[in-house]
């Protein structure tokens, strides 16, 4: 294998240009096999293969700068860049990220996993370079989809107006994770089909100069420059102050590495259209991308998924609960619009489009138009439900103030994956969303515990008039009976006693409700018998329940999947103050405040402390160190 004598972009330089293409299909194939057993994004980085190898072959890294936007595609680029012999550690627990992390290689220029930062990333390492007098590429390297995300073009229009030397790279597969949507997709399929202006442009020049002579040429140029505003989609680009280029096949190593080369001492900024395919080289990914953008451990030579061994049945996961709740609510309800942004089949709105495809919308990468837009469909008397992770909901955070909580609008905020999610790693967690959000007046924060709290805590949202959010973990359910028709709405600001106990209330929020009634279970068996109580509601508190437990109790415990900071815990910790309560112990249960990275729910849960068992202990260690306290309290 040509990729078994690749440990840095320095032996990519040295290998034959015959080599290129084995080297191609190497990196292919190990993607694959890593990818089949671990799961990970497997459609966007074997698309890249050929213009990873073409950077690499051309830039000189870590000198030069890769800003890879998202960053899902970086397979490839781990591989030739010192990390194939720990690339079977992939998305695991202390692995290699699924996405450039700057801790990990000197070649990871910059951290990303999220969409459409690109652009203004690379242009502040321009800018950075030149006022310190330095000399080096920086490269931008930005999908069809990033350019949905409205923040893409805040960069481009900078970086066309400050004209640094910054080549952008667009890699356009006509598709992010769903199929891109919007004005700017069509423009992209426009550049497309003029795929041959260029090449037919270039015979006519040079017949042109040849007959007629440079004088008249240059006027001619003048017209072309008119027409060509007309009929090349590539002007816009230009228009913002970029040399367009392309676009070019980008599975063509030879045309890649002679483009690149052509391109590196040019002055100014600079795009590259290139087209390619998504999962280029796997006949699965490539016959249907959108599945296979993020992919489960497969059968590399069916395709199929593994099936685990036969048992018992799993539960549905929430994201399933959710799409069959909200079809439901669409089909009792013809002002129930669901709306998401470029994540269709993930936050399980798919079902949704196809049964009721006028009650669904679709706004590409842009969180921030979609809460907007969720808005403006309030207004008028639309009942938008916002389904959308809560990682990619931070990047509408002045929106869901400004426009929807200063207004007091009916908006339903459907926050998949919020808590750990493990393997996409620190971009990714949910951890924050019950800070973010409580901060905000008007809005109700609450979080499910199981499918029927989801489904009911979903038709609430829908008979409550304002800002409603509630969050759901990426899992599957806990098994409860439920039914997504249960129109019956839970009273809003209400906990619920689950089991009644003495000395100790376990206060559960969302997901670790059913973890707090495990815990409860080891605690009885060293005779201690708390309370478990499913809060449900962050915002607003069940400040009377929570005053009642205080003082029948002799401590409390707030248990959360959300970061220590801000969240849940702070939220009882704030109120009971302000009852005049401060003086009750609370322990409370939650991640710490730091980078969380990749890892199964279990194996960061173990990490910080919060797994059933370990709540437990840390629960009579707490209660055995506040004995002189409590016998004082008395």
């Amino acid at each position: 294998m040509v990729l078994e004598r690749i440990n840095s972009p320095e032996d990519v330089k040295k290998l034959d240009r015959k080599e290129l293409p084995l080297l191609a299909k190497d990196i292919r194939q190990r993607i694959i096999d890593v990818v089949s057993e671990k799961g990970g994004h497997l459609a966007p980085g074997l698309g890249a293969v050929e213009l990873t190898i073409a950077l690499h072959r051309v830039l000189d890294s870590p000198k030069d700068k890769i800003i890879w936007d998202v960053g899902h595609q970086c397979y490839g680029h781990k591989l030739l860049t010192g990390r194939k012999d720990r690339f079977d550690t992939l998305r695991q627990y202390h692995g290699v990220s699924g996405f450039p992390r700057r801790w990990e290689s000197p070649h990871d220029h910059y951290g990303t996993g999220h969409a459409s930062t690109s652009v203004s990333a690379a242009l502040g390492m321009a800018l950075a370079r030149d006022l310190k007098g330095e000399d080096y590429k920086v490269v931008a390297v930005i999908g069809d989809g990033g350019l949905t995300g409205g923040v893409a073009y805040e960069g481009l229009d900078h970086a066309g107006d400050l004209k640094k030397d910054l080549l952008v790279i667009l890699n356009d597969n006509d598709m992010s994770i769903s199929p891109n949507v919007g004005g700017i997709s069509h423009y992209l399929n426009r550049i497309i089909s003029s795929y041959y202006y260029n090449k037919t442009k270039e015979g006519v020049d040079k017949f042109l100069e040849k007959s007629i002579g440079n004088s008249l040429m240059r006027r001619l140029l003048k017209v072309e420059e008119t027409i060509k505003s007309l009929i090349v989609p590539g002007v816009f680009f230009e228009e913002l102050g970029f040399r367009y280029f392309g676009p070019i096949n980008g599975h063509d190593l030879d045309l890649l590495i002679e483009t690149l080369n052509s391109l590196k001492d040019l002055k100014g900024p600079l795009l590259l259209h290139i087209i390619t395919e998504k999962g280029h080289g796997y006949e699965p990914a490539v016959m249907d991308p959108a599945s296979w953008h993020g992919a489960k451990p497969f059968d590399k030579v069916t395709g199929k998924p593994k099936t685990k061994a036969a048992g018992k049945p799993a539960a549905p996961a929430y994201t399933q609960v959710f799409s069959d709740t909200i079809c439901q609510m669409a089909a009792k309800n013809p002002r129930v619009v669901g709306i998401t942004a470029a994540m269709a089949s993930g936050t399980g709105l798919s079902a949704l489009a196809e049964k009721f495809p006028r009650q669904f919308v679709d706004v590409g990468i842009a969180e921030q138009h979609a809460v907007l837009l969720a808005a403006g469909m309030a207004c008028e008397g639309m009942r938008p439900v916002v389904a959308i992770y809560a990682t990619f909901l931070q990047r509408a955070y002045d929106q869901i103030y400004h426009d929807v909580c200063i207004q007091n609008l009916p908006v339903i905020f459907a926050i998949d994956r919020g808590g750990v999610v493990g393997d996409d790693g620190a971009t990714h967690q949910g951890l924050y969303d019950t800070a973010y959000l409580r901060a905000f007046p008007n809005i109700v924060v609450a979080a499910a515990a199981d499918e029927r709290e989801l489904v009911r805590l979903l038709w609430t949202g829908l008979a409550h008039d304002g800002p409603f959010a509630v969050r759901y973990a990426r899992a599957n359910g806990e098994g409860v009976a439920w039914s997504p028709d249960e129109d019956h709405p839970l009273p809003i600001g209400k906990g619920e006693i689950l089991r009644q106990g003495s000395e100790v209330a376990i206060l559960g929020y969302g997901y670790m409700v059913y973890r707090a009634l495990e815990a409860a279970d080891l605690l009885a068996k060293a005779g201690i018998h708390p309370t478990v109580v499913n809060m449900r509601y962050a915002k607003p508190l069940d400040t009377e329940l929570l005053r009642r437990l205080a003082l029948e109790h002799t401590s409390l415990v707030a248990y959360e999947d959300h970061t220590i900071v801000g969240g849940f815990s702070s939220a009882v910790s704030e109120a009971l103050h302000d009852l005049g309560l401060e003086h009750i112990p609370l322990l409370r249960l939650a991640v710490a405040d730091q980078v969380v990275e990749q890892g199964t729910r279990d194996q960061i849960f173990e990490e910080f402390g919060l797994l059933p068992h370990q709540v437990a202990k840390r629960i009579q260690m707490f209660l055995q160190s506040h004995k002189p306290a409590m016998l004082v309290a008395k």
